[in-house]
């Protein structure tokens, strides 16, 4: 059975309420009273719940064997900066980007963005992306047992988000043109905090790569072939997990 994510703070061996999508959830799996099922705070804690009571929109739970456990997240923090995407694409690349492990996302308004997001005509239905967006950072964090909810952060513009003050000192923008491969910089760097940035479709405009590089981003690139935004998010992470994580693994040894 999936984690469930319960919000905290939990009463550990008291009955604690159940939010009404976990309710649903497990009505829908026809999972019955006195049945255990695990849980998950977004925070790194997790613990067993047994079910106590169960109806259409609310439950109750005892909460038991209660630990912290990440041991899925990784040292580094990786951030997807990622150009808004038409279509359905952006909640594809936030579903694989949590499942491929990034702590971050920030959705950016690039000039070749086929929507538009940023303004003040546009914060209704950016509120409402948001909202849609973090439902798809907990849906995924549920299917690949991942205990700490990634961050979403509020959508911007390009320009804004490099003026952003506490960023990593690695910042990499992934560019078709460049001449320099991502992974060289990878295989000759530490394992460290990361900022990922992705163009939405058509990529970032030469002027959006004159200023990220002016930001102190370098550009790189994955490879011969064009991929598309919502694989190359995918790929650059799991490069750096590919990379770094063996390294990683070799100085245990």
């Amino acid at each position: 059975m999936p984690q469930f994510y319960l919000p905290g703070p939990w009463e550990i061996q008291k009955p604690t309420p159940l939010t009404p999508e976990v309710a649903h959830h497990l009505r829908v799996r026809r999972v019955q009273l006195g049945a255990s099922f695990p849980v998950f705070d977004g925070k790194g804690q997790v613990a067993k719940a047994e079910l106590l009571s169960l109806s259409t929109k609310s439950g109750e739970a005892l909460i038991t064997e209660a630990r912290f456990d990440t041991h899925r997240e990784t040292p580094y923090a990786i951030t997807l900066a990622q150009g808004l995407a038409g279509g359905d694409k952006m909640d594809w690349i936030i579903e694989k980007a949590i499942e491929t492990g990034a702590q971050k996302i920030a959705p950016l308004q690039c000039e070749r963005s086929v929507i538009k997001l940023t303004g003040s005509n546009n914060a209704e239905r950016a509120e409402k992306r948001g909202i849609h967006w973090k439902g798809i950072i907990q849906a995924a964090c549920e299917q690949c047992d991942r205990t700490v909810l990634a961050k979403l952060e509020s959508i911007q513009s390009f320009e804004s988000y490099l003026k952003t003050s506490e960023m990593p000192s690695l910042k990499l923008l992934l560019s078709p043109d460049a001449t320099t491969s991502m992974n060289s910089i990878l295989i000759n760097t530490a394992p460290q905090d990361i900022v990922l940035m992705i163009g939405p479709e058509g990529g970032h405009s030469p002027e959006e790569e004159s200023l990220a590089r002016a930001a102190g981003y370098q550009l790189v690139s994955l490879g011969e072939r064009v991929l598309r935004t919502e694989t190359a998010g995918v790929v650059a992470i799991t490069a750096v997990h590919t990379i770094w994580g063996s390294e990683m693994q070799n100085r245990l040894k």
